[in-house]
């Protein structure tokens, strides 16, 4: 049974790793297997992205208002079709992530490949594009890489910076549009976990706990969406590729030597 404490921590863990570009789902993953939680995955996963879209909600509140007003504004066509690529990628490979997600079996490889595009990203030229600036066809092209992003240890925010700054977007603007662009992505991916807890068995996790987790995973989420976008202003993202190396590395040692 999912303690208070342990589904406060997990909540600190999504919260933090989803706006940091270091994988929310891979972090998971293992802090599910260090507290020995299996088995209350989908459940779990699905509360903690409720508290991440919360985040996103109450930081991007002025932005919603607009579209709400307006919903036919061109950032509002920049975050469809930057959702398109996602809904594709989901719909088409959704059987295959879902094994691999159970197994974690590709996580330490992925955790490496995180770390290569952030590392390569980084040193590219800093672009100038702010947000009015940002085409349809940057939309495409940032929501491709959040495609990629489906893979289980593949950072969804940190492939979409990447790509970001791959189109020339300004390193507060390439952060600030890639938490922007995660609301559809993480409201889809509630709606289609819901629907996976409907069609099977219940796990036993008290309301409590899912409550508990929900508030930090919301509250820590907004920390991380705000400090990471005044972080890349001037800062690299080096290290977070050296994190993310160490990290694989580690996994694999472990997967390899029969220990995880």
């Amino acid at each position: 049974m999912l303690t208070k404490l342990e589904a406060f921590i997990l909540g600190i863990i999504q919260g933090l790793t989803e706006f940091l570009p270091i994988s929310s789902t891979g972090h998971l993953y293992l802090g599910r297997n260090l507290f020995g939680l299996q088995e209350a995955g989908l459940l779990l996963d699905t509360m903690l992205h409720v508290g991440t879209l919360l985040a996103v909600f109450v930081f991007y509140k002025d932005e919603f208002i607009k579209m709400i007003k307006n919903p036919f504004s061109k950032l509002t066509f920049l975050l469809v079709i930057g959702t398109i690529p996602a809904v594709i990628f989901g719909l088409a490979f959704k059987d295959y992530i879902d094994e691999i997600s159970k197994t974690g079996v590709t996580i330490g490889w992925e955790f490496l490949i995180t770390g290569l595009f952030l590392w390569l990203a980084d040193s590219a030229k800093n672009g100038h594009k702010r947000m009015d600036d940002i085409s349809y066809k940057d939309a495409f092209i940032i929501g491709t890489f959040q495609a990629v992003a489906i893979m289980p240890a593949i950072s969804r925010s940190g492939m979409t910076i990447v790509a970001a700054l791959w189109r020339k977007l300004d390193r507060e603007t390439a952060a600030y549009f890639s938490f922007l662009l995660s609301t559809p992505a993480i409201a889809g991916a509630i709606v289609l976990q819901t629907k996976d807890l409907f069609s099977g068995g219940g796990e036993q996790i008290s309301l409590s706990a899912l409550i508990v987790g929900i508030v930090a995973s919301a509250v820590f989420g907004y920390i991380a969406v705000k400090w990471m976008i005044s972080f890349l202003k001037k800062h690299s993202l080096k290290p977070f590729a050296i994190y993310v190396w160490a990290l694989g590395v580690l996994v694999l040692f472990f997967q390899f030597t029969g220990k995880f």
